[in-house]
């Protein structure tokens, strides 16, 4: 054989060897935790709704110009304008330089100064210490206090962090422990956030439902939270309550009494209580109220005070803001042992810190302009329309959608969401279930592909069964509102034609 031969020979079996060999990793040595997560919000629905935009942009055709995106609380996308003082603290902060400008308020720089001054280098292009940066704590800690009517709150106990999302998994992943019947049960609400069913999968804990009582508003029943307690310790140990409060996705706000129910239930059971509260400032309802589970818990006294392990959850992402992207969110971590918090700054540690504008935004939110401030009534107007708006469109949702045969739709009492319910007929079950889908996976893939409206199944945040739901939005502008709106109705009469042949 020649070498040139001998060479080719060679090459040939190089090549062989290059499209013969094994990945490493592949999805039989996968983790398989992380193939059990599931996250509707961003699921199948959304895929498909990306599809259709893109064919439409290449000049394919539908019954609809535009694909509208009721799935997911991202407000900026939806069209709401910024605030503009965050903006303006946030913009300083990024670039000194505009310090010199007359066109930003003193209010705003006077805030970036602080800010840049707990900065290293006064720069947000440096580490921040991992717990976040001193001031903004402290200022978060001020917040609080002010919420709560005087209820004290130590800065040393506030984590800055990348979102709410951060924080909630840091937390559960100190919870997160045994094997077998001793492994960690975490009591979620269903219908919940699919970001809680997702991190329980991941870290291989129990998932332990407890059903809102949809009959009444989606309101807490504390006799359910005894059940599912109950039934739990058959199989696992529950350590940890997960609260929504307001709800996501089903828009109620709890009563006091209820949350008074709740934590004397989790001192009772020795139970580690998470309060997920990143939609606080949304409530719309005049008979209701956001009560913090901290300032409950100190009213109830000493004993429940200081005893009951307690964390709750902001973010930037909500609210009246709505800056997603920036990832901002803060916890505060009540009655921890010292010797778990020492472990969970190590965890928050090996992430760094949070990104330094999150910080800033987040600093602008529990520190906003004041009565006397120059800024202040810009601010309070674009608070209050942003706000106003959001009850405007949950008062309408709840109206069109309530006037629809076969749909049925609770208040929407706080949050940003309606979680409404739809009769689906037999003959479509029967059909989902031919295809090895779930119903309202059906029902939301045929809204889409007839209507481009892009909602979520109820499915995919939990229901009881033989129920059926789907979760959308309520940001898109009034005008967006009532078209979306409106083609969901006709959609929904002419699928209950389609499939029962009604009239």
């Amino acid at each position: 054989m020649t070498n040139r031969n001998m060479s080719a020979l060679n090459e040939s079996i190089k090549i062989a060897r290059w499209i013969l060999r094994e990945k490493t990793l592949t999805l039989d040595t996968l983790n398989p935790q992380v193939k059990a997560v599931e996250y509707a919000v961003r699921g199948p629905i959304v895929i498909k709704a990306g599809e259709i935009e893109r064919y439409l942009e290449e000049g394919g055709t539908k019954p609809f110009s535009e694909v509208i995106k009721a799935n997911i609380g991202d407000a900026h996308a939806m069209g709401q304008k910024p605030i503009t003082f965050l903006r303006q603290v946030v913009a300083l902060c990024t670039f000194p330089e505009l310090m010199d400008s007359p066109s930003f308020p003193e209010d705003a720089k006077r805030r970036a100064r602080r800010i840049l001054q707990g900065c290293g280098g006064h720069s947000l292009g440096s580490y921040s210490a991992s717990p976040g940066v001193e001031c903004i704590r402290k200022d978060i800690a001020a917040y609080i206090e002010q919420r709560d009517e005087g209820v004290p709150s130590d800065w040393e106990n506030v984590y800055l962090t990348t979102g709410a999302s951060d924080g909630i998994m840091t937390i559960l992943r100190l919870l997160v422990s045994g094997k077998d019947s001793s492994r960690t049960g975490v009591m979620i609400p269903i219908p919940q956030y699919p970001l809680y069913s997702a991190a329980i999968s991941e870290m291989d804990a129990v998932q332990v439902n407890y059903y809102l009582d949809e009959d009444n508003c989606w309101a807490l029943d504390i006799n359910e939270l005894h059940r599912s307690y109950q039934a739990a310790k058959q199989h696992c140990q529950p350590r940890v309550i997960c609260i929504i409060n307001p709800g996501n996705p089903t828009g109620q706000v709890q009563s006091k009494k209820c949350i008074e129910e709740v934590l004397h239930f989790a001192y009772e059971e020795n139970l580690f209580v998470m309060s997920d509260e990143v939609y606080q400032d949304n409530v719309y309802a005049p008979d209701c109220q956001f009560h913090s589970f901290k300032k409950v818990l100190y009213e109830m006294g000493p004993e429940y005070f200081n005893s009951v392990e307690l964390v709750s959850f902001h973010s930037t992402s909500k609210g009246y803001t709505g800056e997603c992207g920036f990832r901002g969110g803060y916890m505060e971590v009540i009655n921890m042992d010292p010797e778990v918090k020492a472990q969970m700054v190590k965890l928050l540690s090996v992430r760094l810190c949070p990104p330094l504008a999150g910080q800033a935004a987040m600093d602008v939110i529990v520190n906003p302009p004041q009565p006397e401030e120059h800024t202040f009534k810009q601010f309070h107007q674009e608070k209050s329309s942003v706000l106003g708006a959001l009850a405007e469109k949950a008062k309408l949702t709840e109206k069109i959608l309530n006037a629809v045969p076969g749909i049925k739709c609770n208040p929407v009492q706080g949050a940003m969401y309606a979680f409404p319910r739809i009769f689906i007929p037999p003959k479509a079950v029967e059909e989902a279930k031919a295809l090895g889908m779930q119903p309202d996976m059906l029902y939301c893939l045929r809204l889409l592909e007839e209507t481009g409206i892009c909602v979520v199944p109820g499915s995919g945040f939990g229901q009881k069964d033989g129920t059926y739901h789907f979760r959308m939005t309520i940001l898109p502008s009034i005008e967006k509102l009532k078209v979306l709106l409106g083609k969901v109705r006709d959609f929904h009469i002419g699928f209950l034609k389609e499939y029962s042949g009604l009239e």
